[in-house]
Order: C-alpha cells, then sequence, then structure tokens
C-alpha cells in the first residue's frame, strides 16, 4: 500500500455518503442543508499543505457543495456527473496525471468506474457491500464521520509527509 500512495497527487471525493453521511435536509421552503465534519476538513487542508490537490466529483448539484469547496480551497468541482468517468478523465488531462497519481473515495454503484482505475481507492464502512470488494481500503468511521480525515491521514503517513505536515503541533 505504501508504494501505492507515495504516487498520489491527488485526491478526489464523492460528496454524499463520503464527505455527508448521506443524508439530504431539505427545509420547509425546499432549502438543502448537508452536515460535513470539521475533522475532514482539516485533514484535506493538511493534504493540501502536503503538495496533494483535493478535488470533488459528485452526482448531485448543490450549492451547499459549492460553499463547503469555496471555504476549503478546492477549485476541482464537478456537480451533476451522472456518468463519474467522464470528468475524472477530464481532470487527468487539464492536470496532466496518470491513474496512479488520483485517489479516490466514493460509496455506491456510480462510483466504480472510477474507483477501479485510480492508483488508490477508499470507500467508506457503511458503504454499498458490493463495492467493498473492489477498493484498496475501507474505512473504519462512517461516510460524514471523519472517514475523509481517516484517509487523509493514511495518505500522510504512507506517503512519508505526515511530519512534514504536522509537526508544528507537535512541538
Amino acid at each position: 500500500m505504501r508504494e501505492r500512495i507515495a504516487k498520489i497527487r491527488l485526491l478526489l471525493l464523492d460528496v454524499d455518503g463520503i464527505l455527508t453521511d448521506g443524508r439530504i435536509v431539505y427545509d420547509h421552503d425546499g432549502v438543502e442543508s448537508k452536515m460535513f465534519d470539521v475533522k475532514d476538513g482539516h485533514g484535506l487542508k493538511l493534504l493540501q499543505r502536503a503538495g496533494i490537490r483535493v478535488g470533488i466529483i459528485t452526482g448531485r448539484s448543490s450549492e451547499v457543495v459549492a460553499l463547503r469547496a469555496r471555504e476549503l480551497g478546492i477549485d476541482i468541482v464537478y456537480q451533476g456527473a451522472k456518468e463519474k468517468i467522464v470528468p475524472y478523465r477530464e481532470i487527468l488531462e487539464n492536470l496532466g496525471l496518470k491513474d496512479e497519481e488520483v485517489a479516490y473515495m466514493g460509496d455506491d454503484l456510480v462510483d466504480l468506474p472510477v474507483l477501479t482505475r485510480v492508483g488508490f481507492s477508499a470507500t467508506v464502512v457503511d458503504a454499498v457491500e458490493d463495492i467493498k470488494p473492489y477498493v484498496h481500503y475501507v474505512t473504519r468511521q462512517k461516510g460524514g464521520r471523519s472517514a475523509v480525515r481517516e484517509v487523509c491521514d493514511l495518505l500522510l503517513k504512507e506517503g512519508g509527509r505526515w511530519h512534514e505536515v504536522t509537526g508544528r503541533y507537535f512541538s
């Protein structure tokens, strides 16, 4: 796993079920809400400090996702992607990356075309069971409950970048 992770230059994420617990809440006016875990956000910022880019590919479209992405400095955001492989290929072409330089987290069947191509794939413990055999790593944490942070920490530690970005916290 260490060899795979050492090549990673980009982490791509699904949203519903990965960055959130998968529930979608509407108020009486039809305004959508999502809950994000602050620890996931900090993990993504740590990755960015280590020089690993972060992006989002999601099947739904939501202003809440755009807001969270802006807040975290994520400039690769594809919403409304019914076939996630299409924006995935575009991202690789735009950034000049190869499959083995990308990590991806997804939790459902729609994520399989990307999960099976990337250098490092992960899903959450509460993902659809049918995708678990196709990933390199299944988190201990549930989606929206620090699972992204778990993968961020793994990428940093196994990639030899942990002390580089966290040293100031331990000194």
